[in-house]
């Protein structure tokens, strides 16, 4: 159970001696996140697409915080050559890895296809995360309180892996695909828990999702309607701010009471916004075979193998 008062990011523990991977991180929920984690003293490593970007959001920090410590790297979690690269420099830097929060996102584009031909919400949004984590789950497992935040959404409630058509050749709706995505997210998180607690792993999987939250993903949604929807309508009227829809995750990846397994969400109704606290996972998220299927899609698609320790 979460505490009676309210939690904020005032509560958020000293992070001096913890280093924290953030992906898209240079905006939105991921800004927000970097920020908070930052002014509590943690070393935020920034995975970007644009590089540009997150060098301006790195000074938009440092222009509060002087002393923030922060690094700014390149991340295409679309491309998985990309993902290896970035792993394999990140493997030569950093002796170990405490916290991974798997944030970044697209949403709902015309359909297209990545690098390695995946279709682009499932690469970014799953694909690109899982082989991130497996590629980096050794420098986790010698991390102080070692955890992974996979970041879904409400909206994997709706969501079911079109495993006959991953890619979406046959029939592709942009929402749909999402809503694919972000399923996968949470059968991820929830699948990588019970492995980790089977094989004994000190690394704890967690899973949160920011409620209704404005930011740059919906607004730079490519279908119209839903810039109308979001921008102009939802957004300024029900819509929380980055910076209280990204507390489930920073919760999930601070707090010293989560337990691994646990899906972090806002408190109020619909759980459209609110302080954090633990929400439920969709049953159809928690089934085994479904979970044991995706992975083995996942392993099969992105040519990562997870190692993980075996149980003394």
């Amino acid at each position: 159970m979460m505490q009676q008062q309210r939690w904020t990011v005032d509560q958020i523990q000293d992070q001096t001696q913890r280093v924290f991977l953030v992906t898209g991180a240079n905006s939105g929920l991921g800004l927000a996140t970097t920020r908070a984690l930052a002014r509590r003293g943690g070393r935020v490593i920034l995975a970007v697409r644009d590089e540009e970007k997150g060098h301006r959001a790195v000074a938009r920090i440092t222009a509060e915080q002087p002393d923030a410590r922060l690094e700014v790297r390149h991340l295409d979690l679309a491309d998985l050559d990309s993902v290896r690269a970035f792993a394999d420099r990140l493997r030569a830097d950093h002796p170990r890895l405490d916290v991974l929060v798997n944030n970044a996102g697209v949403m709902a584009p015309p359909r297209s296809l990545s690098a390695q031909g995946h279709e682009l919400q499932f690469a970014c949004n799953h694909l690109g995360h899982f082989a991130l984590t497996g590629l980096l789950l050794d420098l986790l497992a010698v991390g102080r309180d070692p955890r992974v935040v996979t970041v879904s959404s409400i909206k994997h409630r709706k969501g079911r892996i079109h495993f006959d058509d991953l890619t979406g050749e046959r029939t592709y709706s942009p929402m749909a695909f999402y809503d694919q995505s972000k399923f996968a997210n949470a059968v991820f998180g929830w699948e990588l828990h019970r492995r980790l607690t089977a094989a004994g792993s000190p690394v704890r999987s967690l899973l949160a999702h920011p409620g209704y939250t404005a930011t740059n993903l919906q607004l730079s949604a490519p279908i119209g309607w839903l810039r109308v929807v979001f921008g102009r309508i939802g957004n300024p009227l029900l819509a929380q701010t980055p910076e209280r829809g990204a507390l489930p995750q920073l919760y999930a990846a601070t707090d010293p009471h989560v337990e691994g397994g646990q899906f972090i969400g806002p408190e109020g109704m619909a759980e459209l916004r609110g302080g954090p606290t633990r929400v439920p996972l969709s049953p159809a998220a928690a089934d085994a075979e479904t979970g044991r299927r995706l992975w083995e899609v996942s392993e099969r698609l992105t040519d990562v193998r997870f190692t993980f320790p075996t149980p003394v």
